[in-house]
């Protein structure tokens, strides 16, 4: 031993509680970080704000769906809602009245004969009121007359027509009617058709009473319907295609029309009467008419009518 006297250590416990004790002002805890994390919340809030932002587009966008929000910020999609506003009743369009662009057609099919249409018929009627428009330019003013537009007329008769000495080429007949009570006027035409061309044009008007003073009257030109030529008188071109037109009074329920042997019961329609056949045999009288009423009784008959030519000229 030396003659310095050391006091014993002090255990490390004892001066660890002495480094404390001296140092208990000195030592502070670190700051708190503030701006860091105030700047880390208004991140939080920004992002959460920008999400609900996107909702309410996809919502503005897809009405039909409903969005939810989830808790991390995120969105889910819920179910469809069923939608609320009121169901339209289907509308239903108004129907557009077409406005007529041609004549009307016959009561009965048996009146367009020979396979020909009403189209065709309505094409062969206009071709001849045009025809007669540009030949109402070489007549005077005074004279000139107007039958009018095709839309205005009904055809009763379509049929085929058979060319003779007098006017060469066969072709087609039609025949329409134009009734105008206010005037009271009737218009007829009978015009011929040849290879697509009007080649000829028959027209009458009057009134409308009927001159025998019969409740049968049969059309007063329609001869060139039922006969060839004069020229032709005993050489007519067989078969031959004919037919009779005319008018009837409503008491008037049914008629008949013989010719060349044969009877066949004409069409009535709206107050004409129309018949048709085929010849084939030379005649030299002229189609017998006869008109009944409701009961059957005859009640015209065209032997006994002073104005109807019996016989072929």
């Amino acid at each position: 031993m030396t003659g310095e006297q050391r006091e014993p250590e002090k255990g490390f416990e004892e001066q660890l509680r002495e480094l404390m004790a001296e140092d208990a002002y000195t030592i502070r805890p670190s700051a708190v970080p503030y701006p860091t994390i105030r700047r880390r919340g208004t991140m939080e809030r920004r992002r959460r704000v920008a999400a609900a932002g996107a909702v309410l587009v996809a919502l503005a966008a897809a009405p039909v769906g409903a969005y939810a929000v989830s808790g991390n910020g995120g969105t889910e999609l819920a179910a469809p809602l069923p939608s609320v506003s009121a169901s339209q009743p289907p509308v239903t369009p108004t129907p557009v009245q077409s406005t007529p662009v041609g004549p009307a057609g016959p009561a009965t099919p048996g009146q367009l004969l020979d396979g020909i249409t009403l189209a065709q018929a309505s094409d062969g009627l206009e071709k001849c009121l045009a025809y007669d428009r540009e030949m109402q330019k070489h007549q005077k003013p005074a004279t000139r007359t107007d039958l009018g537009d095709a839309v205005d007329y009904r055809i009763i008769l379509a049929q085929n027509s058979t060319g003779d000495s007098n006017a060469p080429g066969d072709g087609i007949y039609v025949v329409a009617v134009k009734e105008q009570p206010q005037q009271p006027q009737l218009t007829r035409l009978i015009c011929n058709i040849k290879d697509g061309e009007a080649s000829g044009l028959n027209s009458s008007v009057g009134g409308l009473t009927f001159d025998n003073g019969g409740p049968v009257m049969a059309d007063d030109n329609g001869g060139k319907l039922y006969q060839q030529s004069v020229i032709d008188k005993g050489n007519w071109k067989l078969p031959f295609r004919w037919s009779t037109i005319g008018r009837f009074e409503p008491s008037v329920t049914k008629v008949t029309v013989s010719y060349g042997g044969d009877t066949s019961e004409a069409a009535l329609d709206h107050g004409w009467f129309v018949a048709s056949g085929t010849l084939n045999q030379q005649v030299t009288l002229a189609p017998h008419i006869k008109g009944y009423d409701s009961t059957g009784a005859v009640v015209y008959d065209s032997d006994n009518d002073s104005g109807y030519e019996k016989t072929l000229p």
